[in-house]
Formats: C-alpha cells, structure tokens, sequence
C-alpha cells in the first residue's frame, strides 16, 4: 500500500483529512467537467444545426452522442475499475477526455463531430462509476452522503459555467462557425491540468482489501442474484427515469426558452444569447437544489430526499405543461423550469449517484455503480433524441405531461425498493441483507 494511502479505514475517522479533502476535491472537478461538456452542447447546438443543414433527427444525435458513449463508457470502465482498481482509470478516463475535447472542436462534418463526441462521451461515463467508488471508500461514513453530494454538485457549477461561457463566447463577436468550435473545445484545457492533479492520488485501500480478500472476482451477473436485485434495481431503474427528464429538460431549456416570448433581437446569434441567458438564470436554481441536499441528506436519508425530489420536479414539470396551454402563460412556464431545476436536484439527480456508490460491496462496487451510470446514460438518450421529435409531432404540453409521469415513476419505484444507507460503513453494508435494519442513531423512514 502507498505511503501516502490512510492506515485506518476511512469510515472510522469523523473528519476528513487533506488526503480525503484532496481526493473530494479532484472528483469534483470532474463531475464539473461532466456537467459543462454534456450541457454546453444545448448551448452550441443552435449553431451547429446552421453550420451543417440540421434537421430535429440530427439534432437529436449530435445532442445523444457524447451521452451515448457515456452509456458504453460507464458500463465497460467500471467493470474494469474493479478488476484493477481505482487508481489508473481515475487518471486516464480525464487523458481520454482531452484528447476528444480537442477533435470535436475540429469536427468537419457531421458524422466527424458525431463520433468525436461519442468517444469524449466515453470518457465522461466513465468518470462516473470510477470517480464515486473511489470517493465512497474514502469517506467517512458519517459524512459520506454530505460530501459525495457535495462532490457530484460540482456538476451545477460545470452546467452554469457552460451557459455563462456559451453567453460569452456569444457576445465576444466570434462567428457562428468559430463560436461552436470554441464552445466545444473549451473543456480540453482545465481537463489536462486535472489529469496532472491525479497522478499523484493513491489507490484507494478499501479496494486493496477487497482485493486481498477475495479468492475469485464475482461476475456481472451477481448483481442480479436474490441477495443483491433489490439493490440493483433501486440504483439503476430511479437513475435510468431520473436522466429521461434531466437530459430531455436541461439539454433543451434553450429551445423550449425560445418557443415562447424569449427571443431576442430575431438573429440566431441574438436568439442564442437571450435563450442561453435564461437558461444560464434557471441554472442557478439547480445550484441551490445541490445546496439543499447537501444539508439535508444525512438528515433525513437518502430515499426521503429521492422521493420528496421526484415528486417535487413532477410538480415542476406538470406547471411547465399547464403554463404551455394558456395565453399570457410565460411567468408560469419559467416557474415550471425553476421548480424542476430545484427539486431534481435537491433529490434524485444527487441522491442516484450516490446510493449507486453505496449499497454494492466493494469488489462489485464500481462495476455496480458503472451499470447504474450506465442505464441512466441510456435513459438520457432517450430523453435527448425523443424530446425535440415530442415538441414537434404533440407540443410542449403533451410532452411535458409525459416527462411528468415519468418522474413519478421514479417516485414509485423508490417507495417501493427503498434501502437507507445513512450513517453504516461500507463494509457493514456489504454484509446486510436486504431489506437493512436501522442503523442506531440514524433515520431510517422506512
């Protein structure tokens, strides 16, 4: 084990130590890029569907493609995380990120930009298993909730930042052709220098046990054994439903802002910047919903909060369907989105991927957690090709009703597998069947 790895088990300190602040810090970072890299695509896509002859099925790709290779990206990499740790993917998923940042923003076609951002999407899922593994098994698990929520919120910050650089990008005087590239391109440099930070990380000792411990490595299909299908279906099937409506929405805040009076001065540069502004407003809002959980997850447990958000973003979504059918109705339409924004992510857009870390044991944890990730990135497909094909064939309303049911799916399925994991160590998790007692001292609302 490395000099620099904890000696203890990191559930048994109460604090954090700068090893465990340093790597909350650098997970962060990349969920920060995550979240800039597959939003700043609504911002530029206004663009690009000029640049190329766009038709509503291409915009639909070019907005899936990076989420497609997340799909492919978080499965693969976090099978591969358990097989030879956390460490080295840590590291090279964020290279890998670099590298496609780059080409997408020399993309001369369509199917060039399509499959650069296939391959950065890759990168991107795969952060996701690898990144909350690795966290989960360094936190305290008296804090643990707080802190990997903190870490994914980072996520909010990368969307704003993407909305407020798209703003600039815009305003800068850049053309049409050069705007894109730039918006593109952007994430490859903080990337790199995330990519430095890494290096120097240790491998994380709860998977250096597990290691030691086992005789064989279990395989895939044990996540779906009697023991652990409960499980497996409370992380995939709420974050699959979950990522329906959050790419669908938040991908195409921009051009559902732009079907109503939001239109600015009728140039699509001027279009742009008033619709990416509002969007950049409504963003702050799932900024808040982050701060919200972070306070309250450890309070009130993870499936309070998951269930209280999916109802919540139904309310949100139902006023952006209501807002839609009447006259004069644009300050509704704009509280829909703020609700949605808020409630999404003071529940399951935070507590998914962090109960995806949870409740795997350690040697199938990230692989686990990859096939969550995975679904959900599926479930992001979904809601990015099917949205714009909605809005044109039955209109806003009708899809926002739709977008409704399916967060209230979310809620029903959480009702009924709901397993608390406040306040337990990983190890203790690992060993329970489902499903669990409660812990003493914990809130269990089972």
């Amino acid at each position: 084990m490395s000099s620099n790895t904890p000696q203890a088990t990191p559930g048994d300190e109460s604090t954090l130590n700068p090893l465990q602040r340093r790597v909350w810090f650098l997970s962060g970072l990349g969920v920060l890029l995550d979240g800039f890299d597959l939003f700043i695509i609504g911002v530029a896509l206004p663009l690009i569907t000029v640049q190329f002859a766009l038709g509503d099925f291409d915009k639909g790709l070019v907005g899936a493609a990076a989420v497609l290779g997340a799909v492919v990206g978080a499965a693969v990499m976090g099978r591969l995380a358990d097989h030879f740790g956390r460490r080295l993917l840590f590291v090279a998923d964020l290279l890998l990120f670099v590298i496609f940042a780059v080409l997408s923003a020399f993309a001369w076609d369509l199917w060039s930009l399509l499959a650069f951002r296939f391959l950065l999407g890759f990168a991107v899922g795969a952060d996701y298993p690898i990144a909350s593994s690795y966290l989960a098994e360094f936190m305290p698990s008296s804090v643990r909730g707080r802190w990997m929520v903190g870490a994914f919120s980072f996520q909010a910050i990368g969307i704003l930042l993407g909305a407020s650089l798209g703003v600039l990008i815009l305003l800068s005087g850049a053309d049409q052709d050069l705007a894109w590239r730039l918006m593109l391109g952007a994430g490859a440099l903080p990337a790199l220098v995330i990519v430095f930070l890494r290096r120097s990380i240790p491998e994380s000792p709860e998977w250096e046990h597990a290691k030691k411990a086992q005789k064989k490595h279990p395989g895939i299909r044990a996540l779906f054994a009697p023991g652990l299908r409960r499980r497996t279906i409370l992380a995939v099937v709420p974050w699959f439903l979950m990522d329906i409506m959050l790419y669908g929405v938040g991908i195409f805040t921009p051009t559902v802002l732009a079907m109503i009076s939001i239109g600015g001065d009728g140039t699509v540069i001027g279009k742009d910047i008033a619709v990416t502004a509002g969007t950049a407003a409504l963003d702050i809002f799932l900024v808040i919903g982050f701060v919200i959980a972070i306070v309250l997850v450890e309070r009130v447990g993870r499936m309070s909060l998951q269930i209280v958000g999916f109802v919540g973003a139904t309310v949100g979504l139902l006023l952006l369907a209501t807002g839609s059918l009447g006259a004069q109705s644009d300050p509704v339409i704009l509280i829909g989105f703020a609700v949605f924004n808020l409630m999404v992510n003071t529940g399951p857009n935070s507590t998914t991927f962090l109960v995806a870390a949870e409740v795997f044991p350690t040697e199938l944890r990230a692989t686990g957690a990859g096939l969550a990730a995975s679904a959900a990135k599926l479930g992001a497909v979904v809601g990015i090709i099917s949205l714009p094909l909605m809005l044109g064939s039955i209109g806003l309303a009708a899809t926002m009703y739709i977008i409704a049911g399916v967060s209230a799916l979310g809620m029903i399925v959480t009702s009924v597998f709901r397993f608390e994991t406040a306040g337990r160590e990983l190890r203790e998790v690992n060993t329970m069947p489902y499903p669990l007692p409660a812990p003493t001292g914990a809130n269990d609302d089972r």
